[in-house]
């Protein structure tokens, strides 16, 4: 027996929009286009609101080689600013962190050495044993610091990571996603700038020997100032790289490269693709009236709402067909008084195809005190008698 017509477009439709359900929630401003890349995995995000504009394999967990340090050093930048350790608190280095293999910075047992330097070695040449120092002296054991390393990895849902090592030499059960390094990597450049500062510096000397940053991009691509390399039998060549240009912070990761050169390629490939076809627009200026909401009993009868920073996001260059969807969240009104910086309300920016790009709150433009009680009643009896003549006299 044959179904009717007008029930197979429903059932049509039906799939149609359930398939729709289940579609990742990341803004993709364009079409796709098929980049050649050598590299296993692959991802491109701008890194002010994460919008994903180039994506290869890039949700597949797979060894992260020295990737891994981005986390290492969030938590350490995190303990720096919480006040549990200073720049120039002194470590002295275990047998434990002297004897880690891989890349180093070549410290010595019972050496001290502050902070700084040891970020230093990190974050320019890589070092496996600062990171087994600086893991020891926080957490009691590099074991309990991976443990920090796991939590914070869930908090800030990186959902294909997990860590067990502070380092990143291959390990079972160690990974993460090319995905979760550009997102990891967009919160450590916003979050800690001292630390992506390091990145940038081309060299580094410790204990008489120079070494030098192994980022290809650093001198070689216009804007590029970070972020990590990695490099182990089970990762291959992996990169997170990061330029600005023109006002657009772009993030790069490729991950399972078959070489330097390769790494290098992919990297310039996806920048060059992000630069060339998307652009950053400001939507609104900082400090400038997003919404209006009106305030009940308040000095004023509405007050304006603000963004903290500019309200921007990344879309297709020279696109005019491309519009932001604005969806606010907001109450009907609020009570007096109502403090400047209050946050009020809730900004979405959303593709034309509905998926978020960005979430931005909306606070208090101003101050505004609750009116009296006399001063209210005179109000309302104004509006009384204004309304009375509107209706009298509407034209």
């Amino acid at each position: 027996m044959e179904m009717p017509k007008n029930k197979i477009a429903c059932f049509l439709i039906m799939l149609i929009f359930v398939q729709s359900l289940v579609q990742p929630a990341f803004a993709a401003p364009a079409p796709a286009i098929e980049l050649e890349l050598n590299a296993g995995s692959a991802v491109l995000i701008d890194a002010e609101n994460g919008t994903l504009l180039y994506e290869k394999d890039s949700r597949v967990p797979r060894p992260p080689a020295s990737l891994t340090k981005l986390m290492t050093l969030l938590l350490v930048m995190e303990d720096l600013k919480s006040g549990l350790v200073d720049w120039d608190t002194m470590v002295t280095v275990s047998e434990q962190a002297w004897k880690t293999g891989g890349s180093q910075m070549f410290l010595n047992i019972g050496q001290q050495v502050s902070f700084r330097d040891l970020i230093k070695g990190i974050t320019i040449v890589s070092a496996n044993d600062a990171c087994v120092a600086v893991a020891e002296y926080l957490s009691g054991s590099e074991a309990a610091f991976v443990q920090r390393m796991n939590r914070r990895a869930a908090e800030l849902g990186l959902e294909n990571s997990h860590f067990t090592n502070s380092h990143g030499m291959d390990a079972p059960d160690h990974y993460m996603s090319a995905l979760d390094v550009a997102r990891l990597s967009a919160y450590l450049i916003r979050t800690q700038p001292e630390a992506t500062a390091f990145q940038s510096e081309k060299e580094f000397t410790f204990n008489e020997i120079r070494q030098f940053n192994l980022n290809p991009l650093l001198g070689n691509f216009p804007g590029a100032d970070g972020l990590k390399t990695g490099s182990t039998p089970g990762a291959g060549y992996c990169l997170a790289a990061t330029s600005k240009q023109q006002g657009m912070r772009l993030i790069s990761v490729v991950m399972n490269t078959a070489s330097e050169e390769e790494r290098r390629e992919d990297s310039i490939a996806l920048l060059n693709h992000g630069f060339r076809n998307f652009e950053m627009k400001t939507l609104y200026e900082e400090n400038e009236v997003v919404a209006e909401l009106p305030v009940k009993r308040g000095q004023k009868r509405a007050v304006g709402l603000v963004a903290e920073g500019p309200v921007q996001a990344v879309v297709p260059r020279n696109d005019s067909s491309y519009k932001i969807i604005e969806e606010f969240e907001l109450p009907d009104a609020v009570d007096a008084p109502v403090k400047e910086g209050d946050i009020i309300g809730t900004l979405r920016l959303k593709s034309p195809e509905g998926e978020l790009i960005a979430e931005v709150d909306l606070a208090a433009q101003e101050s505004l005190e609750r009116l009296g009680f006399f001063p209210n009643l005179l109000r309302r009896a104004g509006d009384f008698f204004a309304g009375l003549w509107q209706r009298i006299w509407p034209f």
